[in-house]
C-alpha cells in the first residue's frame, strides 16, 4: 500500500491521504486501526457511515486570497474588482496555519484573481510546510511567461476557460479565451500540471463537446465541469443562461461520450449531480468513486478575504471568522448538514439522496426564496413538482362544442 501523507481519524474511521496515486481514501475502523490511527474518543461514539457523519473537519477549503481583479467577467460570484480588497501576507499565513490545525487536507487559492498576488508563490510554499496541499484557480491573467514555471509548487492550477469556439463566452469577457490559452500554453511549456473548468450555460453547452478536445490538445490532465451557480454578479444572469430542461436531459449522455472519447480525465462540481438525476446513475458506485452532491458544510468550507467562512465559495453569508470550533459552530454549516440528513420530497425518498444530498442550497434558495427548498433543475424535481401541479378541470359549460 502506498504510504500515507496524512491521516485523520472519524467517527466511521479515518481518511487518509495518499501521495501516489494523489488520494483521499475514507477507510473503516478496522483498517484505521492497522494504519496507526488514534481515534481518541471518535470511535466511542455511534457512526452512520462513511456518507453520512459529519466530518470532524473540511477536507478541502477554498481560501480567498483576493478580491482584486480587473477582468470586469459578468458571471463573477465573488463581484471582484481592480479595487476589491486584498489580505496582508502575514493574515493569510495565519488563516493556513488555523486550517492546518483544523486537520485540512487542501487548500485552493482564489479570488478575484489569485495569481496577481506576487507573494502567491509564497502562500503556497507556506501551505506546503504546513502540510496543506495547494492548488490554484486562475483565469491566467498572472501567469507570465516569467512566472509560469513558479505554478509547479501548487499541486494543479485550474484555469477557467470558456473555449475556443467564438460566441459562446458567457460567464467570462470575450478577452478571457485569449488570456486563458496564452496561460495554458506557457504552463505547458513550463511542465506545469494544469485542468480546464468550465461553466456550462445555455450558450456554452453547445461547445462542450469542442472544448474538451481542445484541452486535451492544449495539455489539460483534467476538465471539471462546473454548474452556473446565482452569486455575485453571475445573480444576473442565472435564469436567462441556466441549462434548458433539454440540455439537462442530454446532459448525462453528453458526458459519458466525453468520457469513452477523450483521454483527459472529466469530473463534475458537486452542485451538477442533482442535474444528472436522470441519467441512470448507481448510487452505490457514485458513492464509491467519490461522485457526490452538495459537499458545502460536510468536508467543504470557504474562507473570505475578511477571515469569514461560509459552506461555499457561492454561498457568501459572511458568517463565523476562521478558529478552531467554526466549522462546528458555525450556523449556515449546520443548516447544510440539517438538510442533506432530513430534505423534503422528493428528495427525502430519492435513491440518489445520500450522494446527492438533497440539491444544492445557492440555487434553491435563489429560485424559490427558502434554503430548504427544492432544487428546481433536478429533472426528478421538475417531474416530481408537474404530478403535484393542480391540474385544471374543464366544465360542461367551458368544454368546446361540435
Amino acid at each position: 500500500m502506498t504510504r500515507p501523507l496524512r491521516l485523520r481519524p472519524e467517527r466511521f474511521g479515518a481518511i487518509v491521504s495518499l501521495q501516489d496515486p494523489p488520494a483521499l481514501v475514507s477507510v473503516d475502523r478496522v483498517l484505521a486501526r492497522r494504519l496507526g490511527v488514534d481515534p481518541g474518543g471518535l470511535w466511542e461514539q455511534r457512526s452512520d457511515g462513511v456518507d453520512v457523519d459529519p466530518l470532524s473537519a473540511p477536507t478541502e477549503v477554498h481560501l480567498a486570497v483576493t478580491e482584486r481583479c480587473g477582468q470586469g467577467c459578468p458571471g463573477c460570484y465573488a463581484d471582484a474588482s481592480p479595487d476589491g480588497d486584498e489580505p496582508s501576507f502575514s493574515a493569510l499565513v495565519a488563516q493556513l496555519e488555523r486550517l492546518a490545525e483544523l486537520g485540512v487536507f487542501s487548500v485552493t487559492f482564489g479570488g478575484g484573481e489569485a495569481s496577481l498576488r506576487a507573494d502567491v508563490f509564497a502562500l503556497a510554499e507556506r501551505a506546503r510546510a504546513l502540510g496543506l496541499v495547494p492548488t490554484v484557480t486562475t483565469s491566467g491573467a498572472g501567469v507570465s511567461a516569467g512566472r509560469a514555471s513558479r505554478f509547479r509548487v501548487f499541486a494543479q492550477v485550474n484555469v477557467s476557460w470558456d473555449g475556443p469556439k467564438p460566441g459562446l463566452a458567457t460567464v467570462r469577457t470575450h478577452e478571457s479565451a485569449a488570456i486563458a490559452e496564452l496561460a495554458m500554453a506557457r504552463l505547458r511549456a513550463a511542465g506545469v500540471r494544469f485542468g480546464v473548468n468550465f461553466v456550462l450555460t445555455r450558450t456554452s453547452f453547445a461547445g462542450l463537446e469542442e472544448l474538451a478536445k481542445a484541452a486535451e490538445v492544449a495539455g489539460a490532465v483534467e476538465l471539471q465541469l462546473l454548474r452556473l451557480v446565482p452569486g455575485g454578479r453571475g445573480s444576473a444572469m442565472w435564469q436567462s443562461q441556466r441549462l434548458r430542461s433539454a440540455q439537462v436531459d442530454r446532459l448525462g449522455p453528453a458526458l459519458m461520450k466525453l468520457v469513452e472519447t477523450r483521454e483527459l480525465s472529466v469530473r463534475v462540481n458537486c452542485a451538477m449531480l442533482p442535474l444528472l438525476s436522470s441519467a441512470g446513475l448507481a448510487p452505490d458506485e457514485l458513492r464509491r468513486f467519490g461522485v457526490l452532491g452538495c459537499e458545502a458544510g460536510r468536508s467543504l468550507m470557504t474562507v473570505d478575504v475578511h477571515g469569514r467562512v461560509s459552506p461555499c465559495s457561492y454561498s457568501h453569508r459572511g458568517g463565523q471568522l476562521l478558529s478552531v470550533d467554526a466549522w462546528s459552530v458555525d450556523e449556515a454549516l449546520r443548516a447544510h448538514r440539517a438538510h442533506a440528513l432530513s430534505p423534503p420530497e422528493p428528495c427525502a425518498s430519492c435513491d440518489l439522496r445520500r450522494a446527492c444530498r438533497g440539491g444544492c442550497r445557492v440555487v434553491a434558495r435563489h429560485a424559490t426564496g427558502d434554503f430548504d427548498g427544492l432544487d428546481p433543475e433536478c429533472p426528478r424535481v421538475r417531474e416530481f413538482s408537474s404530478a403535484q401541479a393542480p391540474k385544471e378541470s374543464t366544465s360542461p359549460s367551458s368544454a368546446s362544442t361540435m
